[in-house]
């Protein structure tokens, strides 16, 4: 066998067990453990911490929503944590203050990390719940989430996101079966012992057991990470669910993931002692199938498509060749049709699975030489 045929195949070997091997092999552990002790009814004091930047056209149906939820309000703090913001989001925040919700200002434009760090601090409530601005909850969301701390070896939880693409728009479509997937996945984790990142719009900690961090690192997956370290787990809780709506464009999908990802690369360096698979086994296991070969997925995909071409001449090589350039043809195409506001849901995936390998590629170059990403845009306008 050539060089590049073993090449092409150890590559092509790398992508499907980055997408489907590992995902199989948690589906098959996850049928050996029970279900995480959960017990209704348990509802202790929870700081629900909405952390927002210029949401103004946002912030008064989440707090309408967060006040409708069904929760005892006497064990319910509710927190706006506004990093800055320079629009109407804290005045509309305050007209919100006779029904017990509490806004507290961080000046400086400091980024989402750094104003979670701050607004923390004056929680009070034993568990907090850190939700976005654009979010909305199902009615039992925070039962659903709390029950689970009844187990006292449990130091975060997280939600389910469900995306809705009310354009149709086909990056949109990506991202709800990506998110879907990525949901299975999670519900396996859980079950076998623990995920290792949760959900950001819609995941918990142990006031007690919250690590400040760093501003330029992804928080929804370092801070549940830091309560792994100290010995606890974390849990994906299916039936608390948060729904959000896509983005509708590419550009924004695209910037967004190389935020993203450039802080979540930053997050696993400064967690990079969890790779120690002597000492922390199945964590290092989820880690490096689950973040670190998802991320390196352009890479083996470049390899796999530069060693195909030097195969042509053999009949399935050259089926294989063929099905790549149209597949990243069919991206192009997803691209070109959007600018026309045409949405074609058979390019959906392959303009995804693009968009998010490219922006892998940018975020690790970006990591390399040191770029921090702190702060962030409100896309929906």
């Amino acid at each position: 066998m050539a060089v590049s045929e073993i090449v092409f195949w150890v590559s092509l070997f790398l992508i499907f067990y980055t997408y489907f091997g590992y995902s199989l092999v948690v589906m098959v552990l996850s049928q050996f453990f029970t279900d995480n002790r959960k017990i209704e009814g348990h509802e202790p004091k929870v700081s629900f911490l909405i952390t927002a930047y210029n949401e103004e056209l946002s912030i008064e149906q989440k707090l309408n929503n967060t006040l409708s939820l069904n929760y005892d309000p006497q064990n319910l703090e509710i927190i706006v944590a506004s990093d800055g913001s320079t629009d109407n989001t804290d005045e509309i925040v305050k007209t919100f203050a006779d029904r017990g919700v509490r806004l507290v200002r961080v000046e400086g434009r400091v980024g989402k990390t750094e104003t979670q760090n701050q607004a923390v601090k004056q929680a009070t409530g034993d568990i907090v719940i850190f939700s976005d601005a654009t979010t909305r909850y199902d009615d039992d969301a925070i039962k659903n989430i709390v029950r689970n701390y009844a187990d006292p070896a449990v130091g975060a939880v997280s939600g389910r996101y469900e995306y809705y693409n009310p354009t149709g728009a086909s990056i949109g479509l990506g991202s709800v079966l990506f998110w879907k997937y990525e949901n299975f996945i999670k519900k396996s984790q859980t079950r076998i012992k623990t995920i290792t990142g949760c959900c950001g719009c819609i995941y918990s900690v142990r006031r007690d057991l919250y690590t400040p961090l760093p501003a330029d690192i992804i928080s929804d997956l370092v801070e549940p990470l830091t309560i792994l370290e100290k010995g606890y787990r974390i849990v994906f809780e299916p039936k608390a669910v948060a729904y959000e709506e896509t983005t509708e464009n590419t550009s924004d999908e695209f910037n967004m993931r190389i935020r993203v990802i450039t802080r979540g690369m930053r997050g696993l360096l400064y967690m990079k002692k969890l790779f120690n698979p002597f000492k922390y086994g199945f964590i290092s296991f989820q880690l490096f199938s689950h973040k670190v070969m998802r991320w390196m997925i352009p890479v083996f995909a470049i390899v796999a498509f530069i060693s195909n071409s030097l195969l042509l001449g053999n009949m399935f090589y050259d089926v294989m060749f063929v099905l790549q350039v149209v597949f990243y043809l069919m991206a192009i195409l997803g691209l070109l049709t959007e600018k026309m506001n045409i949405h074609i849901k058979l390019f959906s995936v392959p303009l995804y699975f693009t968009t998010v390998n490219v922006a892998s590629l940018i975020s690790f170059y970006k990591t390399m030489i040191g770029y921090k990403a702190v702060t962030w845009e409100t896309l929906r306008k």
